[in-house]
Parts: structure tokens; C-alpha cells; sequence
């Protein structure tokens, strides 16, 4: 299972830190190119963590995402 964290900035100009997951994935990179074509769909949807909370991405409210080679700061 790979885990990764991603700093996210939405069209709003919110960010938010949030940590994502995939069990069928092993490496990050593959992870991280998981995240981006599913967020480049028009029905693209992505569960992830922010802390203790389940945070629900929709493909159309974000504008960018950041992947640091340390990840973002939680």
C-alpha cells in the first residue's frame, strides 16, 4: 500500500494538507499519477484524511496539488 501526502489548493484559494492512500498501488509515484487522473475526470472523486477526518475531493474544485519529496506538514 502506497500513502502519500498532498498540499491542495482549491478554486476557492483555500489549501488544505491531506493524506491519501491506495491499497492496489505500491509505489508513490504510481500513487501520485492515480491522483491526477482521477481528479482530471469530470466525475473525478478522491477519499482522503485530513487529521482524524474524512475529507471527500471533487476533480472540479481543485485548482492544483503539490507533492514535496517530505510531503506537506499536517
Amino acid at each position: 500500500m502506497a500513502t502519500t501526502v498532498l498540499r491542495v489548493r482549491l478554486v476557492g484559494g483555500d489549501r488544505m494538507d491531506i493524506s491519501y492512500d491506495h491499497a492496489d498501488i505500491s509505489g508513490e509515484d504510481q500513487l501520485v499519477e492515480h491522483v491526477i487522473a482521477t481528479l482530471a475526470q469530470d466525475s473525478g472523486v478522491l477519499r482522503a484524511r485530513h487529521g482524524d477526518r474524512l475529507v471527500v475531493l471533487y476533480g472540479r474544485g481543485v485548482a492544483a496539488i503539490e507533492v514535496a519529496p517530505r510531503g506537506a506538514v499536517l
